[in-house]
C-alpha cells in the first residue's frame, strides 16, 4: 500500500528556507518520478518540482526555479524540497506523489511565508 508522510512545514518570514521532507512506504522510489505539488487556498493543485527514478535529471516550475531544490535519499526512501528565499506566494500546503500512477495523496505540510 502507497503511503506518504509530509512534514517539514512551518511559518517562515520572507527571504527565509524551509526544508521538507516526504517519507514514502510501498513502493521504492528509484521506480518513479517523484514530485513535489503544492496548493494554495482557492487554487488548484501545482507541480513544483519533479526528479527520475535514477537519474540526476530534475525539473521545476518558473515560479521556483533557481529558490528550490528537490532530492532524495534511496537508502531511506524519502524525498525532500529545499526552499530558499521564500516568498509570500510560496505559502499552501505541499504534498509529494509518484508519477505515474500516483498514491492516496497524504495530508500535506502547511507552508507559510509571513512577516
Amino acid at each position: 500500500q502507497v503511503q506518504l508522510v509530509e512534514s517539514g512545514g512551518g511559518l517562515v518570514q520572507p527571504g527565509g528556507s524551509l526544508t521538507l521532507s516526504c517519507v514514502v512506504a510501498g513502493f521504492a522510489i528509484s521506480t518513479y518520478n517523484m514530485r513535489w505539488y503544492r496548493q494554495a487556498p482557492g487554487k488548484e493543485r501545482e507541480l513544483v518540482a519533479s526528479i527520475g527514478g535514477r537519474t540526476i535529471y530534475a525539473d521545476y516550475a518558473d515560479s521556483v526555479k533557481g529558490r528550490f531544490t528537490i532530492s532524495r535519499d534511496f537508502a531511506k526512501n524519502m524525498v525532500y524540497l529545499q526552499m530558499n528565499s521564500l516568498k509570500p506566494e510560496d505559502t499552501a500546503e505541499y504534498y509529494c506523489n509518484r508519477f505515474p500512477s500516483p498514491g492516496r495523496w497524504g495530508q500535506g505540510t502547511q507552508v507559510t511565508v509571513s512577516a
